[in-house]
């Protein structure tokens, strides 16, 4: 099963990629609310070296208030992480699939809120593959 949608984008500026996911997030409702800098604190915490790798909180708040209201307990499984990665000489931009809440929990009421939260982030990655 695959739980991931994804885009790969040809480019090595890593700011101008993160930066265009924050835009192409927010073009689609969803605000930036934590920023995990998985890179610095590896570096930092184990003295490991690692490519370019950041994971940004992303929350659609409509959206997030109609998942916890069929499911208080949801929290654990919303499609709040962003990744985008350095993966050679392009960047990866990836999200957790909205239809792995419905997939998991089986709750049918999910299944509205995982559609439009798909659409929602599939035009944010639409836009960042966009020429």
């Amino acid at each position: 099963m695959s739980y991931d949608r994804t885009v790969r984008l040809a480019t090595t500026d890593f700011g101008a990629a993160v930066a265009a996911v924050r835009r192409a997030l927010a073009d689609q409702g969803f605000g930036v609310l934590t920023e995990i800098d998985v890179t610095a604190t590896l570096k930092t915490k184990l003295d490991h070296d690692m490519e370019d790798y950041l994971i940004l909180g992303a929350c659609n708040p409509p959206l997030a208030h109609r998942a916890l209201e069929a499911d208080r307990s949801i929290g654990l499984l919303l499609p709040c992480n962003v990744v985008v990665r350095r993966d050679g000489d392009h960047t990866l931009v990836q999200a957790l699939d909205p239809g792995t809440m419905v997939t998991l929990t089986g709750l049918d009421a999910l299944g509205p809120v995982a559609e439009e939260a798909t659409a929602r982030l599939d035009a944010a990655l639409a836009a960042l593959s966009a020429p």
